[in-house]
């Protein structure tokens, strides 16, 4: 086994996952690209390795313990030891609170914070084992509160503290936390929630555009570039930080 470095990126058949999966292998770095349906996420794999970087597919549930073991082993065995860790994988069921279901909180607790718990747990031996380690969580802006989303902001909000305490807790290994958190990117779950408000996408994304001071909503890449810095040998430094990528401050 070389000592290329060996990413795991959750959520990553599409969106903002698919394109830190790339940007990664981009960086030089084997890339497992796990999410739900393995077929999908054999497409971006497929991708990867086309463009002459290590890749495979995983079919896991970060929810489920065990599919979250088996799938860090898998990566362990087949692609080399996993010491940089994306925990991506997001759902969203928004509903104002008096509508809310117990089902629909309890299914994005399981995918957000549940998921970051059992995949960051799993790779922890691994990266404290070779040294060397970066997770890197995503949070949300919507962790500081937004209107219809009770459910996705606690568990954008926890993740940042879940974040700050794997730094505490693994910074004397070698290994790193960070968040980062997202403003408007422009994604199909994005595009879900325009169709939702009976607006077209450009729309939606012109009304977002025009509340941020650059101006522009933000793309997939724009989380890619924070997540390659974070992952980076030269980020041994930074750790337990939270990184607005918004276009603008947040408050």
């Amino acid at each position: 086994m070389n000592d290329t470095r060996t990413a795991i990126v959750t959520g990553a058949a599409r969106g903002i996952g698919a394109e830190v999966a790339r940007r990664l292998a981009g960086d030089g770095m084997a890339v497992a690209v796990l999410d739900l349906d393995e077929s999908v996420c054999a497409v971006v794999a497929k991708g990867i390795t086309e463009a002459g970087g290590r890749s495979i597919a995983i079919g896991a549930d970060v929810a489920d313990e065990a599919a979250v073991q088996d799938a860090v082993d898998r990566v362990a065995a087949e692609l080399g030891t996993p010491t940089v860790l994306v925990n991506n994988a997001g759902i969203i069921r928004d509903n104002l609170l008096f509508r809310m279901s117990v089902d629909d909180w309890d299914a994005v607790m399981n995918v957000h914070l549940r998921g970051a718990f059992l995949m960051s747990r799993a790779v922890q031996k691994h990266m404290t084992e070779a040294g060397f380690g970066r997770i890197i969580n995503l949070s949300s802006t919507s962790a500081l509160g937004n209107r219809g989303q009770a459910n996705y902001a606690a568990a954008k909000a926890g993740i940042q503290g879940f974040t700050k305490t794997l730094a505490n807790e693994l910074g004397k290994f070698g290994v790193t936390a960070n968040a980062i958190a997202p403003g408007f990117i422009e994604t199909e779950m994005t595009a879900a929630t325009a169709e939702r408000m009976g607006m077209t996408f450009e729309d939606f994304k012109a009304g977002a555009a025009a509340q941020i001071p650059v101006a522009r909503t933000g793309r997939p890449e724009d989380i890619a570039h924070a997540v390659s810095f974070f992952a980076s040998e030269a980020a041994g430094f930074v750790s337990g930080q939270v990184l607005y990528v918004a276009g603008g401050p947040v408050s």
